[in-house]
Formats: C-alpha cells, sequence, structure tokens
C-alpha cells in the first residue's frame, strides 16, 4: 500500500489533469458564476462624454457667469458655450463643449441670471469620455468567473451574450447500509443522509448537481448508482472509500472501468480521499464522516469544479489568509490537519471539538485552521494560515 501524498501534490494532480469543459454562448445576465472561455470586449466607450461628477454648474472662462440653459443626464445642453457663461448640471450629465469646470452647487451665489461663486470651479469635478474603459478594450481576460460586478461592467460594456465554459454536471452518491432515505425510516440505528444535501448545496455555484442515493452497501445496487451517473462530469462519493469490509466504492469503481488515479491523502480530517478516472469522468470518494466529507470537498471537489468550469490551475484552489491565533492550540500529529475555526477581525477562534462526526462544531466553524504535519504546539498570538469557508 502506498503511503498517503502530500495536500499540494494529491490537489496537483487532480487539478492539472482537469481540461475547462466546452465553449457555449449565453446571455450575459445568464453568466452569474461561469467562467469566461474568451475576453470580454468593450463595445462601447465609458463614459460615452465628459460628464459631470457633481451638481452645480458648468462653467466656461472666469466668473461671475451668465446662466444660459441646463445639462441633464439624458438630456444635454444643446450647443457649445461661450467664455462666461454657465449651464446648470447634474451628476452624471454631459459637460458642454466649451465649458472646463464644474461650479459645486453648494458654492454658487445666484442673483437672477447671473451665478458667481464662493470657490472657484474645478476640472477635476469632471469624467473624462473613456476614463473607464474604450470600445474595443479587453475588459476582463478569459478564466475570470462572473459576478454581479462583471455583469454590471459587461452591461455597462454593451455586452450582450459571452463566452463561458459549461457548467459540471455532478451526480452525489451517499453510500451505506445506516443513511435513511427519509426522516420517517423506523430503524433505531437509521442515520439521516446529510452529506448528500451538503454537498449539492456547498456545489450550488459551480455546478448542476443530482443526488443518486443513499446507496446501500450492495455491489449490485452502487454498480447499478455508478451506472445511473455515467452522464455526469464528476461522481462524488462519500463513504465506502477506507478499507473495511463493507467499503465497497474501490471495488465496484474497478469493475466498472474506472481507473483509480490516487488513495488516501496526508491530512485530518479526510485520509481515505480516492480520485479515479472513467473517460473522461471524475470520480472523487469522499469519507463518510461528514467533517472528513466537508473538508475534502473544500479541498478536492470545489476546485476541480472551479477548473472543469474554466478557471485556471493556480485559480481553482482555495487560497490561505494570516491570522492570530486567539486561544493556544496543542501540538499536531503526524497528518496535516484542518481545525475548524471562527474568524474575528484579524484572529482565529480554534474550535476545540476536532471530531470527524461532529457537526455542531463544523455548522460553528468559518474557516479551516492549517496545521502542518508535526506541528509544535501554540499559545495565543501566533500567526496562522487560515482557510475561510465563504471563499
Amino acid at each position: 500500500m502506498n503511503p498517503p501524498l502530500p495536500l499540494e501534490e494529491a490537489q496537483s494532480r487532480l487539478i492539472d489533469a482537469a481540461s475547462p469543459l466546452a465553449t457555449e454562448r449565453v446571455a450575459i445576465e445568464n453568466a452569474i458564476g461561469r467562467f469566461l472561455a474568451e475576453p470580454l470586449v468593450a463595445n462601447r466607450t465609458q463614459p460615452w462624454a465628459d460628464l459631470s461628477a457633481m451638481d452645480g454648474f458648468a462653467t466656461s472662462g472666469p466668473g461671475p457667469w451668465r446662466i444660459v440653459g441646463e445639462s441633464a443626464a439624458g438630456h444635454p445642453f444643446a450647443r457649445a458655450m461661450a467664455n462666461g457663461e454657465a449651464a446648470r448640471i447634474s451628476t452624471g450629465a454631459a459637460v458642454p463643449d466649451g465649458a472646463d469646470a464644474i461650479l459645486l452647487v453648494e458654492d454658487t451665489a445666484i442673483d437672477g441670471a447671473m451665478v458667481s461663486a464662493a470657490a472657484p470651479p474645478s476640472a477635476k469635478h469632471i469624467r473624462r469620455r473613456g476614463f473607464d474603459f474604450r470600445s474595443g478594450d479587453e475588459l476582463l481576460s478569459a478564466g475570470v468567473r462572473i459576478g454581479p460586478a462583471q455583469l454590471a461592467l459587461g452591461l455597462a460594456a454593451g455586452i450582450e451574450h459571452c463566452a463561458v465554459r459549461r457548467r459540471p454536471r455532478v451526480a452525489i452518491l451517499d453510500t451505506g447500509d445506516e443513511l435513511a432515505t427519509s426522516l420517517d425510516d423506523p430503524r433505531p440505528d437509521a442515520l439521516p443522509a446529510s452529506n448528500g444535501p451538503m454537498l449539492a448545496a456547498m456545489i450550488a455555484g459551480l455546478a448542476d448537481a443530482e443526488r443518486v442515493g443513499p446507496v446501500p452497501d450492495d455491489h449490485a445496487k452502487l454498480l447499478a448508482a455508478f451506472e445511473n451517473a455515467s452522464d455526469a462530469d464528476v461522481i462524488v462519493t462519500t463513504g465506502g472509500a477506507s478499507v473495511g469490509e463493507h467499503d465497497l466504492v474501490r471495488p465496484v469503481l474497478e469493475d466498472w472501468g474506472a481507473r483509480i488515479d490516487f488513495w488516501r491523502v496526508a491530512i485530518r480530517p479526510g485520509k481515505p480521499l480516492m480520485i479515479g478516472r472513467r473517460g473522461s469522468q471524475w470520480i472523487v470518494g469522499l469519507p463518510g464522516n461528514p467533517a472528513s466529507a466537508f473538508v475534502t470537498a473544500f479541498l478536492f471537489v470545489l476546485p476541480v469544479l472551479r477548473r472543469l468550469g474554466g478557471a485556471s490551475a493556480d485559480e481553482a484552489s482555495p487560497k490561505a489568509l494570516p491570522a492570530i491565533l486567539a486561544d493556544g492550540v496543542p501540538a499536531g500529529g503526524r497528518r496535516r490537519e484542518f481545525l475548524r475555526g471562527i474568524r474575528k477581525g484579524a484572529t482565529v477562534v480554534p474550535i476545540a471539538e476536532r471530531d470527524s462526526s461532529a457537526l455542531r462544531a463544523l455548522a460553528a466553524a468559518d474557516c479551516l485552521i492549517d496545521r502542518p504535519a508535526n506541528a509544535d504546539a501554540l499559545t495565543a498570538g501566533a500567526p496562522v494560515a487560515v482557510y475561510p469557508l465563504d471563499a
């Protein structure tokens, strides 16, 4: 039996081997959460003209000025202005030709048709044409994920459709005789199947998920479940990936024609992780304990879905942030450990409960504290690396 792989090696073997899925064109308003397959290029210039950044008067030359009209957003002043003239102007309105500054409304004194200044007008209140972007500019590169701000940018640039990668299709299989298909299961030892819904919720922003199961520890039924999931880009299993008598996922996968790329990673929780392939289809076998399933899904399932969805290999993996321990932690063991924690500003509070079946501790956490293998004990105030779970 080969020794467990280090985390980064295991992640690289998975992510580097995964290729983005096919390209499709969609309305940009339907592209939220998708990764660009091609650069996003502006179809218009923004701002389209010199615009006022403030309410007040557009002025030409030195004052006082004679008020000759108004420029409002959507209703520009109709002619060029001459020296000594001013036009009322609102935020976002086009600066008339001939105007060279904006006089703020709070700095004005009006006497009939004349306006004078308590403070001088300034050109700094003018948003110059094209300062944000110009037609033909590359706004976003391929691999960028479309969020609300990117959507707004694309629409402002006159873009209706964009090229994105297809969303991965994921089949999620909970396995285990103990899992209940319903909360009404009369068995006293029935365990509500929570891993499947948890994983479906985790990947909802990245992929289209379908649950297959729970599936009992039965060779024929597991084989049928895999066959039913043969159209998925990724099959995610929970449970049955270890070496016990009832851990059937690996032998069933091999009978189904899958090739196991690697099995076991040197992390805690989550050591019995399995990665396999069947044609272009990926299989990620997660442990059955919920904290283990969550941590390994965070470290492996989400990254491979980002990569398949179009993220670069560098951007697919989660990124750690620095933090300061609010409480001490004991020395670590032989495996790299991910402790559940709660961030409070720049500090992080480690959660004492570390059992991989403990859901209350998992639900309380908003980050994972990264502890190297064989780490020394740390006291409060020590620096650590954390992975935010909302990233």
